[in-house]
C-alpha cells in the first residue's frame, strides 16, 4: 500500500510538471485585430512609399524568353552542382516519402523566364518545376542579380507545386519533412540555374506583342477544404507573348495542386502542368511557362491511374489553351506598371491543436522565419497578375477576380513567389481540424483578411493610374 501510495504521488507529481510544461512551451491562438498592429501599419507605409514612383509606362513592348534545364543527374559517384550530378535526390512535396531518394525520371523539368519591357519598367516572370520557390534559393538568386543591376522588384516568381520534382533545398526541421534531407550542392545547382534563366531572358529582349484571356476549366478542380459548402476559381489564365521577329511564348496559371501523382511516386516528374507545358511547346509555342495560381484549398479533378491522370488533366488544359489562343489580337502597345512591397508578418506559430500554438522560441527552431515575404502585383493593359507567398485560397481569388471585373479589368492570383508562409485562406476556416488551416495556419486566424487587405490596396495602385 506504501510503495502505491508513492507511485500514486509520483505520478501526480510528473502529471503537474507535464502540464506545467505544456503551458509553458505553448500559448493561445492569438486573435488581435490586424488593422491595430505594428505589420499592418508598416505594410501600409510600404505602399504608402509607392505612391508616386508606382507610375505607369505606356509604350511599345519588349520581351526575351529562355529556358533552362532542372533535370538532375541521378545516382552519380559525387556531387557536381554545377553540371547537375548528384548521388541521391529526395522528391519534395510529401512528408510519407521520408527523404527517401528518386528512383529515375519520368520527364524532364526545367525552370523559364519571361521577361518583359516597356520604357524604364520591367518584370521577368520567372516559372519552376518545383514544388516551391524556396526561400533560400530565391535570396541567393537575388544577390547574383543584384550584382546585374536587378532589383527584387523586376523578378515575379512562381512554381508549377509539383508534389515530384527536386527536393533536399529545404533548411531546418520542416525543410526536412517536405523536401528530404538537405544538400548545399542542390541549392548551388538551383540557384545557379535560375540565375542563368533570368539573365538569358533579359538579354532576349525583342520588340513584341502580347494579349491576355482566361478560360472556364471547372472540371478540372475542386474545393478540397470544404467541398460544394466553399467556391473556388475556376478560371484557366494565361499570357500570350510573341516577338515580332521570334519566339512565341505562353504563360499559363490555373488553382489545382500538382498532386495527381501521389506519395507513391518516386520519379522526378512536373505533373499535370509538366503534360500541359509539353503538349504547349509541341503545337505552335516556343514556350510555355506554368504558374500555380491560387491553389489554397483547390485540388485536381480527372480521369486515370498512375501518370494517365497528370497526362489527361494537362492536356485537356493544353487543349482548351490552343483553342482561346487561337484567334488571339496581340498588342505592342501596352500599358505596362509593378509595384512589390515587402510583407511585414505577425509573429507565427506552429499549433499543436486547433486553440493552441507553439511557442515562438520553439517555433522558430523547427522553421525559419520568412523575413523577405513580398506581395508584388503586374499590370499588362487590362490584366492584373498578382504575386503572394504561399499557397493563396481560390476562394479568395474569385472574390478578388470578380471585383476587378466591374473596374474592367481581368486578374489571376500566383503562389509560391519565392517566400513561403503557408496556407492563405480566409478566416473563417482557422478553427477546423484540417492540414491547411491547422498545420499551415502559421500566422494567426487573421492572416488571411489582413494580405488580401493588402492585395487590394496594392492593385488600387495600378489601376487608379
Amino acid at each position: 500500500m506504501k510503495f502505491l501510495r508513492i507511485t500514486g504521488i509520483t505520478l501526480g507529481i510528473i502529471i503537474l510538471l507535464l502540464v506545467a510544461i505544456y503551458f509553458s512551451a505553448t500559448g493561445p491562438v492569438v486573435n488581435t485585430p490586424y488593422f491595430e498592429s505594428d505589420y499592418f501599419k508598416k505594410s501600409l507605409a510600404e505602399i504608402d512609399s509607392l505612391k508616386k514612383t508606382a507610375q505607369p509606362e505606356t509604350g511599345n513592348l519588349m520581351a526575351g524568353f529562355s529556358k533552362i534545364s532542372i533535370t538532375p543527374k541521378l545516382n552519380c559517384t559525387a556531387d557536381n552542382a554545377e553540371n547537375g550530378e548528384f548521388m541521391k535526390m529526395p522528391l519534395a512535396g510529401f512528408g510519407r516519402r521520408k527523404g527517401a531518394p528518386a528512383t529515375g525520371i519520368h520527364d524532364s523539368v526545367f525552370v523559364k523566364a519571361a521577361a518583359l519591357k516597356v520604357g524604364k519598367k520591367m518584370m521577368v516572370l520567372v516559372g519552376a518545376d518545383l514544388l516551391i520557390m524556396p526561400p533560400n534559393i530565391t535570396d541567393s538568386v537575388m544577390k547574383i542579380l543584384k550584382g546585374k543591376g536587378v532589383n527584387r522588384d523586376q523578378v515575379y516568381f512562381s512554381a508549377t507545386h509539383s508534389h515530384s520534382s527536386l527536393g533536399a533545398w529545404g533548411p531546418g526541421f520542416t525543410g526536412k519533412q517536405f523536401a528530404g534531407e538537405n544538400n548545399k550542392n542542390v541549392e548551388k545547382w538551383l540557384v545557379q540555374q535560375v540565375s542563368k534563366a533570368v539573365l538569358e531572358a533579359m538579354a532576349d529582349l525583342k520588340p513584341a506583342s502580347v494579349a491576355a484571356g482566361d478560360f472556364n476549366a471547372e472540371n478540372y478542380t475542386r474545393n478540397r477544404l470544404v467541398g460544394d459548402l466553399g467556391t473556388k476559381n475556376d478560371d484557366f489564365s494565361f499570357l500570350v507573348v510573341q516577338q515580332n521577329d521570334g519566339k512565341k511564348a505562353v504563360i499559363g496559371s490555373f488553382s489545382a495542386h500538382s498532386t495527381c501523382l501521389g506519395d507513391k511516386n518516386m520519379e522526378i516528374s512536373g505533373d499535370y502542368p509538366g503534360y500541359w507545358q509539353r503538349k504547349m511547346e509541341n503545337s505552335g509555342f516556343d514556350l510555355a511557362i506554368f504558374m500555380a495560381g491560387s491553389m489554397g484549398s483547390q485540388t485536381n479533378r480527372g480521369e486515370g491511374e498512375g501518370f494517365e491522370k497528370p497526362r489527361f488533366i494537362g492536356e485537356s488544359l493544353a487543349d482548351s489553351t490552343l483553342v482561346h489562343t487561337s484567334n488571339l489580337m496581340l498588342s505592342d502597345s501596352v500599358v505596362f506598371n509593378s509595384a512589390t512591397i515587402r510583407l511585414y508578418l505577425p509573429e507565427y506559430h506552429f499549433r499543436i491543436s486547433t486553440t493552441r500554438n507553439l511557442s515562438t522560441f520553439l517555433t522558430h527552431k523547427l522553421m525559419p522565419y520568412p523575413e523577405n515575404a513580398v506581395l508584388q502585383v503586374l499590370r499588362i493593359g487590362d490584366m492584373i497578375w498578382v504575386s503572394t507567398p504561399a499557397d493563396f485560397s481560390g476562394e479568395f481569388a474569385l472574390q478578388y477576380k470578380n471585383s476587378l471585373i466591374e473596374k474592367g479589368f481581368d486578374a489571376n492570383i500566383t503562389s509560391f513567389n519565392g517566400s513561403y508562409v503557408g496556407y492563405i485562406i480566409p478566416g473563417r476556416y482557422f478553427y477546423l481540424d484540417e492540414y491547411e488551416p491547422k498545420t499551415m495556419g502559421m500566422f494567426g486566424p487573421t492572416m488571411g483578411d489582413y494580405t488580401f487587405q493588402m492585395i487590394n490596396q496594392l492593385t488600387g495602385l495600378m489601376i487608379n493610374k
